[in-house]
């Protein structure tokens, strides 16, 4: 009697102890999904903002010769060999600040409401760390719907004011909820866009001053694809300067990018002083020699690759310490970080900014009002062949730089001809 007694304790305490341990498990799994819920809950609203109004229909057809207008002013791509149907926004959405859909989270001290939050919806109050922290979170591939929801992010990186806004103001009409700006201005600029510019609000926080050349550029470029991700609605990321400008149509460029299978940024091999001669033996085992890139700048890019970008502790923090002075990161980064990734076998090699290097040295070529001409924006559209999704085309670049302010007025007059929009 006494033996089965004791089995009975001890199986008892076996069950106690089971159902203790279960349910442990359980509370410590529920604290946990508590704790993330609210951030996960605020990415959601945060990535959430833009969504694309109602959308009509825009036929999009083939042709051999230039870009015509159609009679709603919707250009046809002389991409593709199939007829297409594409949408674009009918009316504009107004979403709300990033900080206005905190104000439900009391708790949240850096969320609060601000004078400036209520001017700016893509102001947060992240440090960089944790800005790139998050970017590196979201989901890789797009997990939005596919169009009409897609959006392309224009990225400006520039020192001050935007002097070619007017033209880029013209480039975004009409197609709201199918794009996203973000600019990263220096620090000291305080300067605000008018409410009705596409610009406004749209000045990402950044407490850093870039200098040309230097590591800071990187981080500036980081910072402004880290904004850009926390919108799960941006398919392709785009970065641009103060002198560039659009060569086609919104519509053109839009469906050029949603539909690449490649991204776009140019890297190359290149023997001499102004090539390899920038790599840092400092910079082993981390980057070897052999796969050290130079490339353009200015790049265009999925959210795959944008994600990768933003998420990279390895190869960037060899560059904050080792390339510095005449190395030139801006030039050199993302280039070897595709190369050396593997991203290279979907890339297409190329940038899609036109920029005059025939004069030599550091700079390439500028352009006045006096220089704008029709034959010189149709030789940027183009006077080029390259290969765009497995076909030659002659539509190698969607944008061109380096245009100064007084090229403004020209620009605009030749838009509707040129440019079509």
């Amino acid at each position: 009697m006494k033996r089965k007694s004791d089995q009975k304790k001890l199986q008892s305490f076996v069950l106690y102890f089971l159902l203790f341990v279960g349910g442990l498990a359980f509370g410590v799994t529920a604290c946990l999904y508590l704790r993330d819920i609210s951030f996960y809950l605020r990415l959601y609203q945060f990535s959430t903002q833009n969504p694309p109004a109602a959308a009509q229909n825009v036929s999009v057809s083939v042709s051999s010769s230039v870009i015509t207008p159609s009679s709603s002013s919707t250009p046809h791509l002389a991409i593709d060999s199939r007829e297409e149907t594409k949408t674009t926004p009918s009316s504009p959405v107004s979403p709300p600040s990033p900080v206005e859909a905190e104000e439900g989270g009391a708790g949240d001290s850096r969320r609060r409401r601000s004078e400036k939050g209520r001017n700016c919806t893509v102001c947060h109050d992240m440090d960089d760390e944790e800005l790139l922290r998050r970017a590196s979170m979201v989901p890789r591939i797009n997990v939005s719907p596919p169009r009409p929801a897609a959006k392309v992010a224009f990225m400006f990186l520039t020192r001050g004011p935007l002097p070619l806004a007017p033209l880029w103001e013209l480039f975004f009409k009409g197609h709201e909820g199918f794009y996203s700006v973000y600019v990263h201005n220096l620090p000291n600029y305080n300067h605000t866009d008018p409410l009705d510019s596409v610009f406004h609000g749209r000045r990402i926080p950044s407490k850093q001053d870039v200098g040309w050349g230097l590591p800071s550029m990187i981080e500036a470029e980081r910072r402004l694809v880290a904004n850009a991700l926390l919108d799960s609605a941006n398919h392709r990321f785009v970065l641009l300067s103060e002198s560039c400008i659009p060569l086609f149509n919104f519509t053109t460029v839009y469906n050029y990018l949603l539909d690449s299978a490649h991204t776009f940024v140019e890297l190359y091999d290149l023997p001499g002083p102004v090539g390899r001669g920038r790599y840092s033996p400092r910079m082993r085992p981390k980057i070897w020699p052999a796969q050290w890139r130079k490339g353009a700048q200015w790049f265009e890019m999925d959210r795959k690759l944008a994600v990768e970008m933003v998420s990279d502790r390895a190869y960037f923090p060899a560059f904050q310490r080792h390339c510095t002075g005449l190395c030139y990161g801006d030039e050199h980064y993302l280039p070897t970080f595709v190369h050396v990734t593997g991203f290279g076998r979907r890339n297409s090699n190329r940038t899609l900014t036109w920029t005059d290097w025939s004069r030599g040295g550091p700079h390439p070529s500028s352009f006045s009002g006096k220089d704008v001409t029709l034959r010189l924006l149709e030789g940027m559209r183009n006077g080029t062949r390259c290969v765009y999704n497995g076909r030659e085309t002659s539509h190698c670049y969607m944008f061109a730089r380096k245009f100064e302010s007084n090229a403004l007025g020209s620009l605009l007059r030749a838009a509707p001809r040129v440019m079509q929009f």
